[in-house]
């Protein structure tokens, strides 16, 4: 009650967290509502200017703008969540145990993140994807493969959190008297734990999405005939003096995608802290 009683109060939160909603709700209906589909070509209609046929107009191809950017949404929106969430679960586990079981898994963490931030994650990202070609785990791959190269940073910053809560006094006396250790971390760690998993996840998020365009932008990302907001930017960028609507739909999706995502976890972080009482 208390956290939605503050975001209620938080306006660029709600602005935010209605952004987000519609455009996950364009991504699940927008199939239904394009007169055109995402494959489908309109041999009349080659770099055509929006208009009631075609509300963002046309590719080079004579495919349909909004029905691709509706793809393409969709893909990025599976991707960043899946990534960004995922990133954000493996950092608070391995983050939290480390750090409340010290000794070697301390020791193992430190030195798996040090040499995982060596791996060139572009390169291998890349060459993950072009391997899957266009197949349909190509996606869930790249969710992997973000998630797995994106957690190390995070799960530092909550090492170093869970170290200054484990010398609490309410988690020492838990700790002497044989309470679990999961029971300890569900109860008492992360919950307090929560703000900054928030804000992480949100960034994760963010970055993930970003990625994946950047990505795919490249080359390197979703492989046809899979499409997503970086490819579709990729292919406008070449007309996007000429023809500015093949770029500036996806573009500007992409734009708003952010900015909502950036917005809710604003609004999330300032609810879910446990310090900001003046604001109950």
């Amino acid at each position: 009650r208390l956290v939605l009683r503050r975001l209620r109060r938080d306006r660029p939160a709600l602005a935010g967290l209605a952004g987000l909603a519609g455009l996950v709700v364009l991504a699940a209906i927008g199939p239904v509502l394009a007169r055109w589909g995402a494959g489908e070509v309109d041999a009349r209609a080659f770099l055509a200017a929006p208009s009631a046929a075609h509300w963002f107009g046309t590719t080079q191809a004579g495919r349909d703008v909004f029905a691709l950017t509706v793809a393409g949404l969709r893909t990025s929106l599976l991707v960043g969540l899946g990534a960004g969430l995922l990133q954000t679960a493996i950092a608070a586990v391995v983050g939290t145990l480390a750090a409340y079981h010290g000794g070697w898994p301390d020791r193992a963490l430190r030195w798996v993140v040090d040499l995982l931030l060596v791996v060139p994650s572009f390169f291998l990202v890349a060459i993950v994807s072009v391997g899957t070609g266009g197949r349909a785990g190509s996606v869930l791959l790249l969710v992997l493969v973000l998630a797995g190269l994106g957690w190390m940073l995070s799960a530092r910053v909550v090492r170093a959190a869970t170290l200054t809560l484990t010398g609490l006094d309410y988690v020492t006396a838990a700790r002497y008297m044989n309470v679990p250790a999961h029971r300890i971390i569900g109860r008492h760690i992360l919950p307090n734990l929560s703000s900054l998993l928030v804000v992480d996840a949100t960034l994760a998020v963010a970055g993930a999405v970003l990625a994946e365009s950047s990505l795919s932008f490249f080359g390197f990302g979703v492989q046809p005939p899979a499409t997503s907001l970086g490819t579709l930017i990729a292919e406008g960028q070449r007309t996007a003096t000429t023809f500015p609507w093949v770029f500036l739909a996806p573009a500007g999706t992409l734009v708003a995608l952010l900015t909502c995502v950036n917005l809710v976890g604003d609004g999330l972080r300032d609810a879910l802290d446990p310090s900001d009482g003046g604001r109950a």
